[in-house]
């Protein structure tokens, strides 16, 4: 029998891509504020435990990519939906007996190491000189999180190792980079961050495949980028993630 996916946020970019990618190979459920054609969905808002529960029933792996994705939000926004959301999410899985959540928190959650050398001329982008060299930020770093949108990712994840350790689900904190509609860096800075759309679907794919005794780990997705400064090694060396793509291929700046 095919698995059964639950994706939050599917009308999303990132849900999308996987929408597309997945359907073939596995049970996909939609948890959605808006309806999607196609495909099975309940339309709910993860700020509400008891409409989105009936969901998970039966579930193998939850993707957990609905939040609220913006920087300066007010907080009121932001705990509602990437706190209270995502506390609501893992209780319904947790509920439900799904075995894997597979969290979408952010880069962000690392961000202010850019303030410093050699981080902030990495984030200058390819117009300017390459810094002689730099120690790759990794997963065990502490964080150093970007506005409250970055705080709320932290609070997922730690969400996830108490998930974790008290109930004994698999939690995988994938720590994407910058996933856009054109498929290319926008700004000078993305050219360190940019995460491919083939690549951030080959990541989710090897999390959900993933061996069951995986119980807790957090991850950086991003593509080989000259100028990355967030280790994807840690990735390579758990998931097998190989990237197929790089930024460095666009050399105009927009």
């Amino acid at each position: 029998m095919q698995k059964k996916i639950v994706i939050t946020g599917m009308s999303g970019l990132i849900g999308g891509l996987l929408r597309e990618d997945l359907a073939t190979d596995y049970d996909l459920v939609a948890v959605n504020r808006r309806s999607l054609s196609g495909v099975s969905c309940f339309q709910a808002d993860i700020t509400d435990l008891q409409s989105i529960a009936p969901a998970f029933e039966g579930a193998d792996v939850v993707i957990h990519l609905a939040a609220l994705a913006v920087i300066g939000a007010p907080m009121e926004d932001t705990v509602a939906h990437n706190v209270i959301g995502t506390y609501n999410v893992f209780e319904a899985a947790r509920q439900a007996g799904v075995s894997r959540i597979i969290f979408a928190s952010s880069g962000a959650v690392v961000t202010g190491y850019e303030l410093e050398s050699p981080y902030r001329e990495l984030a200058e982008g390819p117009n300017f000189p390459l810094p002689e060299n730099w120690e790759m930020i990794t997963h065990l770093v502490p964080p150093r999180p970007q506005g409250l949108y970055g705080c709320s990712k932290l609070w997922g994840e730690s969400l996830g190792r108490m998930y974790s350790d008290e109930f004994g689900m698999s939690v995988l904190c994938v720590r994407i980079g910058a996933v856009r509609d054109a498929d290319r860096p926008t700004n000078a800075r993305e050219h360190a961050i940019w995460c491919s759309q083939r690549d951030i679907v080959q990541f989710m794919r090897l999390c959900i495949t993933a061996p069951d005794d995986l119980k807790y780990d957090i991850f950086f997705a991003g593509s080989n980028n000259q100028r990355n400064y967030r280790d994807i090694g840690h990735a390579r060396a758990v998931l097998g993630y190989e990237p197929q793509d790089s930024s460095d291929i666009f050399n105009e700046i927009d």
